[in-house]
């Protein structure tokens, strides 16, 4: 059960936010909630409290980009869900969930300013990175939100982007290491293991019944994120509740063998994470689990015989109890 407040559009937030001493907001879409959002975030629910008023994290559902340029829209780290369980757990008060067709689209930075951070949320202090866009057409910056908040009485902080000498922690980088199978590099900016959280399926029945192997299937959206197709070291979770049929138990992190990608032995286009979970067996179909990937071990290849399949599969299976530890 999510530790915040959901507030679902702009007419749910609580009028008392303005007899009460107002707010202290944050902005931002915060796909992965990586380190930086976790820096801003943080920061924000630290001046509300010395303030004595509640934390206000604006966010949108969904992501502004799939509105006005979906053929560029990126692909998610992470599902709503999933930010809204992170975001909580920076102990956050509320988390306003806006949809940007139905209530700022259009919006100047002037309007956003005043219509809804000082009308609506009756903000004292608004924090934001110093690469935040806002307003139609994305022609406010944070050097803006400083002006017109300056001018409303409102204060304003700026925070810089955490990096390194790679450059700056941003959703862009950690898209583009996950793409590459740099799977350190992305828990490096993210602050935890990248993972999918997904039903499991029925796949093709073969790596059970012919391989030996038998995996844990999940299908994500085209619009999620996914490491580059290969094989992978991580762990297995079911995170849903119910007794499972079986030696595994809900909620407990199993070491297992991960593939990403198609299945080119048997000609499977569908793009896929199979999760063979070493040493255990039970019935997962349709369980709710996650995936946290830990190292890369190789790449996707398409082997020319079923026994050149199942040497490579018994390697990889030995790689990932080393990565482990299992």
């Amino acid at each position: 059960m999510l530790r915040v407040k959901v507030l679902r559009g702009l007419s749910d937030i609580p009028a008392e936010f303005g007899s009460s001493g107002g707010t202290v907001v944050t902005i931002g879409v915060f796909d992965g909630v990586h380190r930086g959002h976790q820096l801003l975030i943080s920061q924000a629910v630290q001046q509300a409290r010395e303030l004595g008023v509640p934390s206000v994290v604006m966010t949108f559902d969904p992501h502004p980009r799939t509105i006005f340029a979906p053929e560029s829209s990126p692909p998610q780290l992470m599902p709503f869900a999933q930010r809204a369980e992170q975001i909580a757990g920076l102990g956050v008060d509320y988390l306003l969930v806006i949809d940007f067709r139905k209530e700022i689209a259009g919006l100047s930075p002037q309007a956003y300013v005043e219509e809804v951070l000082v009308g609506a949320l009756h903000a004292r202090h608004v924090l934001v990175g110093e690469n935040f866009t806002f307003g139609a057409d994305a022609a406010g910056t944070a050097q803006t939100m400083l002006q017109l908040c300056d001018e409303c009485g409102v204060a304003v902080t700026v925070v810089q982007l955490l990096g390194d000498d790679e450059g700056h922690i941003c959703s862009t980088a950690i898209r583009n290491q996950l793409a590459q199978g740099k799977i350190a590099d992305a828990r490096e900016y993210m602050g935890r293991d990248f993972a999918v959280v997904a039903p499991v399926e029925r796949g093709a029945g073969r790596g059970g019944r012919e391989l030996g192997y038998p995996t844990a299937n999940q299908y994500v959206p085209e619009s999620a994120a996914l490491p580059g197709d290969g094989v992978y070291a991580g762990w297995f979770t079911v995170i849903d509740n119910g007794a499972l049929e079986g030696d595994m138990e809900p909620g407990v992190a199993y070491p297992a063998a991960i593939s990403v990608g198609t299945n080119p032995t048997f000609g499977d286009e569908r793009r896929s994470v199979e999760s063979y979970v070493l040493d255990r067996e039970a019935d997962l179909y349709e369980r709710l689990a996650r995936v946290e990937f830990v190292a890369k071990v190789r790449d996707m290849v398409k082997f020319d015989s079923v026994d050149e399949l199942l040497e490579n599969m018994s390697r990889d299976v030995t790689r990932v109890r080393e990565i482990l530890g299992a």
